[in-house]
């Protein structure tokens, strides 16, 4: 069976993990409680920033997740987050192991 699942790889260059954590508190409906649709999400220090890469069911729940809560909250300012966008890279997966 072919997987529709959507991968999303967002790097901030400069980024840190406090901008990190006031991101993540805007813009997930709680504490180690994904949005709905994401099946899968991780976040660290990478060379040069910091990196998060999620999962979603599809490309259309990255979209509604995209459209409705994150780029509405990131609009309107985040107080300590990320100072601006990050680069995106997007994978429509082949392969999701658990």
């Amino acid at each position: 069976m072919e997987t529709t699942a959507y991968g999303v790889v967002h790097f901030f260059p400069g980024g840190t993990k406090e901008q990190y954590d006031a991101a993540i508190a805007a813009v997930h409906p709680g504490e180690g409680v994904l949005p709905e649709g994401q099946i899968f999400h991780a976040a660290g220090s990478s060379a040069g920033g910091w990196t998060i890469m999620a999962v979603h069911e599809s490309k259309e729940s990255w979209e509604t997740f995209r459209n409705g809560t994150l780029m509405p909250r990131m609009e309107q300012g985040i107080e300590g987050g990320f100072a601006s966008p990050p680069e995106e890279t997007v994978v429509d997966l082949y392969t999701l192991m658990p």
